[in-house]
């Protein structure tokens, strides 16, 4: 499936200042059953969303009319858990292109990548500035360059530079998966082939 490409984005955040959030927090395993990757954002953080009526929990951040935008900031230790793919499905699915945190579980993290979600790994330092500013102003904007690999804090003006696999930035940049790669590089490949060939 080709995702949509990621060159600059410009948007608010949505915080969630809690550590060690694991990928059945993030979609809970009873809604696992489908096999296509739509609709799971509707049940995104259900758990912590939705009380035991199904009433929304008002205080939790994705039902806070304050906080709206494209970037989730979580805290240290996002995605960890079992390797469910459902997680960054769901992430997406919901809206958010970026997800920035201390530190992302392996496993989460390149699940993301592959399915056009960005996990942008920043300091704990650089982290405490972003929930700062969030909560000095809900509609404070951050602007994410993954070209130059950069997250800003517009209205402060202080930067961060980030990582990324070199092949995965590649991807994101085009709107390529590792279909849509080999594709892009089928001449290279023939001619390769056309060399080598027996």
């Amino acid at each position: 499936m080709s995702i949509p490409k990621f060159i600059k984005l410009t948007t608010t955040a949505v915080p969630l200042p809690i550590e060690n959030v694991d990928t059945d927090q993030i979609i809970p395993a009873r809604f696992l059953k489908a096999v296509e990757r739509k609709g799971f954002g509707d049940n995104l953080f259900r758990d912590w969303r939705y009380d035991e009526q199904n009433v929304p929990v008002g205080s939790f951040p994705l039902n806070d009319s304050r906080f709206s935008g494209e970037i989730l900031v979580a805290a240290k230790n996002f995605g960890c858990g079992s390797s469910r793919e459902h997680a960054a499905w769901a992430i997406f699915d919901y809206g958010f292109r970026v997800v920035v945190s201390s530190f992302f579980a392996d496993i989460f993290k390149n699940n993301a990548l592959n399915n056009g979600l960005l996990p942008i790994q920043v300091s704990e330092e650089f982290l405490r500035k972003v929930f700062a500013a969030i909560e000095a102003d809900p509609a404070a904007r951050f602007e994410v360059d993954l070209q130059n690999q950069t997250l800003t804090i517009l209205s402060t003006g202080e930067q961060t530079s980030f990582e990324i696999d070199g092949y995965k930035k590649e991807c994101l940049l085009n709107g390529y998966d590792d279909v849509d790669y080999l594709m892009s590089i089928r001449p290279e490949i023939e001619a390769y082939e056309s060399v080598h060939r027996a």
